[in-house]
């Protein structure tokens, strides 16, 4: 039977290319003023710098906690298709390291937002994004400790929690060199002398 004039299709229909472009623009519009302003932005604000109008900010976000789950979904989902580039084009221990640091990067960046995101709604991510990072960084160690460079005993959570320690230890620092400095402690203890 044919879709057309009549008949009723549960399927959304597609998304025209504006709205797919204006919601894009928005959501990483809103990454660089929440990144400057923290996660209580003015959504105007937003929506100005979008280039958009706030009814086409509320149309694709009905409020800030539907803003900041999008903002945060987008920059995991990234973080976690960076371990898989890395993995497959770099040395099992620089894909591992590297990683790493754009994990501490994330934990970083993303701190203020998503601990106002989880006050508000913990399931507005619609994902696991603690599983997601898991698993990543169990792919980034498997490679490390197949190569027999990274400690056998060392557990991908164990890594996760180090780092997100780090960045929330440092997150008022006023020495800018010491997150990085405190991962090369923990990268040191990963691979021990191999490095």
């Amino acid at each position: 039977m044919s879709t057309s004039q009549g008949s009723t299709s549960s399927a959304p229909p597609p998304r025209r290319t504006d709205a797919r472009l204006n919601r894009e623009r928005l959501v990483a519009t809103a990454q660089e003023v929440f990144a400057e302003a923290g996660p209580g932005a003015s959504l105007n604000q937003i929506a100005q710098r979008a280039g958009v109008g706030p009814g086409t900010l509320y149309r694709h976000f009905p409020n800030r906690q539907a803003l900041l789950a999008a903002v945060l979904r987008d920059r995991i989902e990234k973080l976690v298709e960076q371990a898989d580039v890395l993995i497959a084009t770099e040395p099992p221990d620089e894909a591992l390291t590297q990683w790493l640091r754009a994990l501490l990067a994330h934990a970083r960046l993303n701190q203020g937002m998503g601990s106002a995101l989880m006050v508000e709604d913990p399931e507005a991510l619609g994902m696991d994004c603690h599983r997601l990072i898991l698993d990543a960084a169990e792919a980034a160690l498997a490679g490390a400790r197949t190569r027999g460079t990274a400690r056998a005993d060392l557990a991908a959570a164990d890594l996760v929690q180090l780092v997100a320690g780090i960045a929330l230890s440092t997150a008022h620092t006023p020495d800018p060199g010491q997150p990085n400095r405190l991962l090369e402690l923990v990268l040191d203890a990963t691979f021990g002398t191999a490095r």
